[in-house]
């Protein structure tokens, strides 16, 4: 299974919650695989730019690659990546991101999520944006919440984007990124009530922890769904 994971804003703990499904998964005997084809902030290594999630996507999969194919695109500076692209004199085109996948790699892998950057409407520059080829490859998206205040105008907006760009909602996971959230439960029931897909897991606050004692449930549901 193929999904792709996307949020409700940047920093929503995409890679925390991606990293989780993956070792959870894992730790079911799945075979996992985690692709973060674009990353903006990266850091200069003996073998070239890096990534922090790529890395912790990396570290979470089963099936190895090398680092350029689970991060094709590697962007120096933390800024959008379209900018970040326009900066270094290079051009992000859903050719080039379809071109860059490992397919072999992710159709023998029980449980592939490929990370987005950012949120949804994430722009890739000539005034396209990332799901223009998420669209292409027709791959589920899961929606990771960042569960603060407003999160309940980003996700609906999200899933009504996702929808509108006809991809599948496969369900959405809610990441306690705010410990001191007020009405945290109230907001979670109203997303519930509102989101129209299954909310697949809670992720509560955790520093340094990992997500994936949270997350098992979760990868049952995905990886026996049709």
């Amino acid at each position: 299974m193929i999904y792709f994971v996307t949020g409700t804003d940047t920093e929503v703990g995409k890679t925390r919650v991606s990293a989780g499904l993956l070792a959870a998964a894992a730790q079911q005997g799945a075979s996992t695989l985690g692709l973060k084809p674009i990353a903006a902030g990266c850091e200069p290594s003996g073998e070239g730019w890096r990534n922090e999630d790529a890395l912790a996507l990396m570290a979470a999969s089963t099936v190895a690659l090398p680092y350029d194919q689970v991060n094709p695109i590697a962007l120096a500076p933390a800024i959008a990546p379209h900018i970040a692209a326009k900066e270094a004199g290079e051009r992000i085109t859903p050719a080039r991101l379809a071109a860059s996948m490992p397919r072999v790699a992710m159709a023998d892998a029980d449980l592939c999520l490929v990370e987005g950057a950012g949120g949804w409407r994430l722009p890739i520059g000539d005034g396209m944006t990332l799901p223009a080829w998420v669209a292409q490859e027709g791959w589920p998206v899961i929606l990771v919440v960042g569960m603060k205040l407003g999160c309940l105008n980003h996700a609906l907006l999200s899933a009504e984007a996702i929808r509108s760009d006809g991809l599948h909602l496969a369900g959405w996971i809610a990441n306690r990124i705010d410990p001191n959230m007020s009405r945290y439960q109230e907001n979670l029931e109203s997303l519930q009530a509102m989101l129209d897909a299954p909310l697949l897991a809670e992720v509560p606050y955790l520093e340094q922890s990992t997500a994936a004692d949270h997350l098992t449930a979760a990868v049952q549901r995905l990886t026996t769904t049709d």
